[in-house]
């Protein structure tokens, strides 16, 4: 699709990619170690793939979330697959933190306190990812 900005990948932080998906770390700064999955092609729903491609999408998701546990140590992992902005497949991992500006809240309600400080290693990430993902 020509207006989604998923569809094309621009200024992104790659951290793996096959070709079916491609998993990056999301610009926030205040959420270290969140992670998007992104299908490549443009498919709005999950039940638009088949059984194979689900359970390939899956894995990855919780290939991430068991990759950013390990490494960043959050509280809680939120797993989030929105799409009401732009409607392409794609999956939120968020490390969630007691102390995180939202806390309890969902990231995208007003945050409750300043940021905290932190950060996570792309390149460990990434090598987590390519050894629970090859």
């Amino acid at each position: 699709m020509l207006d989604c900005p998923l569809c094309k990948a621009h200024n992104e932080q790659l951290l793996w990619r096959d070709n079916d998906l491609r998993i990056i770390l999301a610009d926030e700064p205040d959420y270290p170690g969140f992670c998007r999955v992104v299908w490549n092609a443009h498919v709005r729903e999950m039940t638009d793939l088949d059984p194979e491609a689900r359970v390939h999408f899956m894995n990855a998701v919780f290939a991430v979330e068991q990759a950013v546990r390990e490494l960043v140590r959050p509280d809680k992992i939120n797993l989030a697959s929105l799409g009401n902005q732009v409607p392409h497949l794609h999956w939120h991992v968020i490390p969630r933190f007691i102390d995180d500006p939202h806390f309890p809240d969902p990231i995208w309600a007003p945050a409750r306190r300043a940021p905290r400080a932190g950060g996570v290693e792309r390149a460990a990430l990434a090598h987590a990812l390519a050894t629970r993902l090859a």
